[in-house]
């Protein structure tokens, strides 16, 4: 048969199956490019490890899409917690069981304040920020209120508390020193925001002294903590590219200080450790994202915007292992329980991964809503915070 006439036999063939075969072919094509987008299907494994779910409570309404990872804190053997309109709550961190509940009053002709940045405890105190700039002191032993303060900008990180002064990040790139009896300001200090950030501010951390803060430009900061001096900064994430989009670095997770050492990873995929005395980088990878990281006695855990998990080498920042079963699934920051780190999804799962080798080692559900707020771990008790303003708490059995 001559060509053209094998062309001929294949034109009419298509005619008469219609042009769906065709479509098919791209649709194919389509649907394999579309199912390469979607978070990964939760894989079955056998669990290497027990996990108990120990209690949970409802502290009110959360933040939906509000995008501010809202997570408890930890003080005394209570658990401190708030939901966008639930107001604050401490918690027996044994039983859940509740020991006080703060609601902001509502003043007239003004909205009801939605309480946001925190909460963060400290020297007998737990504060909370709102959207609008309203930070609120309570005691921590049963919760009145003890005084209000006003800062520019929506408090969406956990305050710090620490040497007679509560500092307060705010989403203008402004870190304000409170008096911690008064509210009184006694300093601020601020950053110059790029024009596009990630939605999210790192919480302060706090050392002997000093405040570590990290920058929506991907900079980390050090600050005398008694007058708000600047000592040093360094690039964590370079800012490169040619689109705002592609030159985001943002530092949203809080640092870990570890002795003298800062661990902290930013939007750009980069983890760095670093000499707190001086800002000094000690390593840098290339493995990283906002979420925050994990450190145990080894190893340096981080989770990327694709969804990869992992475990650094704590002395030298090489990759130990990595773990891709969860890509796309949009992780939290990691936290370290026992032997394991634990990671939060979009879908209200928690994963365990070995710490040894990051194999999956067990699975729970805390939820039906995503977790964006980096878990806790207290007293090996795990806790974590989903967007529907639900607190549970995990131990692994014995």
């Amino acid at each position: 048969m001559k060509l053209k006439q094998v062309a001929g036999v294949v034109l009419v063939a298509m005619a008469l199956t219609g042009c769906s075969t065709v479509k098919g072919w791209f649709a194919g094509k389509d649907a394999e490019a579309k199912k390469a987008l979607e978070p990964a299907e939760l894989v079955k494994f056998e669990p290497t490890v027990s996990v108990n779910k120990v209690w949970s409570a409802n502290v009110g309404k959360g933040e939906g899409r509000v995008g501010v990872r809202q997570g408890p804190a930890v003080a005394d053997g209570r658990v401190y917690a708030a939901a966008l309109e639930g107001g604050v709550h401490a918690l027996d961190l044994q039983t859940g069981k509740e020991v006080w509940e703060y609601t902001p009053a509502k003043e007239k002709k003004k909205p009801k304040l939605r309480l946001s940045g925190g909460p963060g405890v400290g020297d007998g105190l737990v504060v909370i920020g709102t959207l609008d700039g309203q930070v609120i002191a309570l005691d921590a032993s049963n919760g009145a209120e003890k005084w209000k303060a006003k800062v520019p900008g929506e408090v969406i990180a956990a305050p710090a508390v620490a040497q007679g002064l509560v500092f307060v990040r705010s989403n203008d790139g402004r870190t304000t020193a409170l008096d911690a009896a008064s509210g009184e300001q006694r300093w601020f200090n601020t950053q110059e925001l790029p024009s596009l950030t990630v939605r999210g501010n790192a919480p302060v951390a706090t050392g002997p002294g000093v405040l570590f803060i990290g920058n929506d430009d991907g900079t980390l900061s050090a600050l005398a903590m008694q007058d708000g001096r600047p000592l040093w900064e360094q690039m964590v994430g370079t800012a490169e590219g040619r689109t705002e989009l592609e030159r985001m670095s943002d530092i949203d997770g809080a640092p870990v200080l570890e002795g003298n050492t800062l661990y902290v990873s930013s939007f750009k995929n980069q983890t760095m450790a670093i000499e707190g005395p001086t800002g000094r980088p000690m390593w840098s990878r290339d493995h990283g994202g906002a979420g925050g990281v994990a450190v145990s006695s080894g190893n340096v855990v981080v989770t990327d915007g694709k969804g990869a998990v992992y475990g650094l080498d704590k002395a030298s920042g090489s990759a130990m292992w990595s773990q891709q079963a969860l890509a796309r699934r949009s992780l939290t920051g990691a936290a370290i329980q026992g032997d394991y780190a634990v990671v939060g999804d979009y879908k209200g799962y928690l994963h365990w991964l070995r710490l040894s080798d990051g194999e999956l080692a067990a699975r729970e559900k805390s939820g039906g809503d995503a977790i964006l707020a980096q878990p806790i771990v207290a007293e090996g008790i795990l806790l974590v915070q989903n967007v529907d303003g639900k607190l549970t708490a995990f131990r692994l059995a014995q």
